[in-house]
């Protein structure tokens, strides 16, 4: 049997998505697993023994540039993926439905219009499953796949997966303490509201006896990163990183803490201790909690449907629950 996985983005949800692969070989190792993807998150990919192929998508590229010749040449392109048995969209949006639709296959499977989180994608498929959209986003994506190939409930293996993010290269980073706990530090997100005020984060350092990275992805993140540091001159702000050498980086430390972003849930996908802070999102819906992987939430009666862009109630977080459970993951 040759299925095709639909995940074409983001950091994160790509991550909390991967979990399916081991879920799908534990239950027939014969399958071959191929991958459908936007070009900037490759790397995730790269190397994980359980995927036959990774196909690159660039729908962005076409949409950013409004080239109509690149978005049908894009198109052609997808059309000569395949065959497959089965093409299962874990994502759930009207664009990555039309691509599991453009993709030759027997079933395309995806979310019906009560659980997708754009209810139109529905539309795209042949076969569709409902699992509501406010629930937790790793068993949304597990229960699809086992629903698709007829599988037994396995969530348990969730919990009880192995690492599955591989690094090309070591990442070499010269302030990594051989001494001290290492703790990586995220302070950025897609908006301002998912991110802890720069002001507790610097509190939160100095209590600490550690060992502290920050790093970040695009210029804004950078601005959080070198404001942490011109208050806090001993933590250590890293150079921008490729997927690859992020991985390396996560592998290497003892705990990562962050808000709901990309970087944080990789720790998950390591099996690295991690702490993530939760605001206008659900965590209880977009991460998974373990003995290591900790998360807190604010006080705040969150939407799991929509973001509340002006919820800023992350900064009442306080910093003496993340230092307590700081020193329980790191004891």
């Amino acid at each position: 049997m040759k299925i095709a996985i639909v995940k074409i983005s983001a950091l994160g949800d790509i991550v909390h998505a991967m979990v399916v692969l081991q879920i799908i070989k534990g239950f027939n190792q014969e399958i071959l697993i191929d991958w459908i993807v936007e070009e900037r998150f490759k790397e995730l990919l790269d190397l994980n023994p359980d995927i036959n192929k990774v196909h690159l998508v660039n729908i962005r590229k076409a949409r950013k540039k409004k080239s109509l010749f690149i978005l049908i040449k894009e198109i052609k392109r997808i059309r000569r993926f395949g065959p497959y048995d089965l093409v299962i969209d874990l994502q759930g949006l009207i664009k990555s439905a039309i691509i599991s639709r453009l993709i030759p296959s027997s079933i395309t499977l995806g979310f019906d219009r009560l659980s997708a989180r754009e209810k139109f994608s529905a539309f795209f498929y042949n076969q569709t499953f409902n699992y509501g959209y406010e629930k937790n986003v790793i068993d949304r994506n597990v229960s699809l796949i086992q629903f698709g190939l007829k599988m037994n409930n396995n969530k348990h293996k969730i919990f009880n997966k192995t690492p599955f993010l591989y690094s090309r290269n070591k990442y070499v980073n010269n302030h990594i303490s051989n001494t001290k706990k290492n703790i990586l530090i995220v302070p950025g997100a897609s908006h301002k509201s998912k991110c802890y005020p720069i002001s507790k984060l610097v509190e939160f350092i100095t209590i600490l006896d550690a060992n502290f990275l920050i790093i970040w992805g695009n210029e804004k993140e950078k601005l959080l990163a070198n404001q942490i540091s011109a208050l806090s001159p001993c933590v250590n702000v890293c150079k921008k990183l490729s997927i690859d050498s992020l991985i390396s980086l996560i592998s290497m430390v003892d705990l990562v803490i962050g808000p709901d972003t990309g970087p944080t849930h990789m720790a998950w996908g390591l099996n690295i201790p991690s702490i993530t802070l939760f605001g206008p999102t659900p965590g209880y819906r977009n991460t998974c909690v373990t003995k290591i992987n900790k998360i807190i939430e604010s006080d705040s009666n969150v939407n799991p449907n929509k973001i509340n862009k002006k919820d800023n109630s992350i900064s009442r977080i306080k910093t003496k629950d993340i230092v307590d459970i700081t020193n329980n993951l790191l004891s």
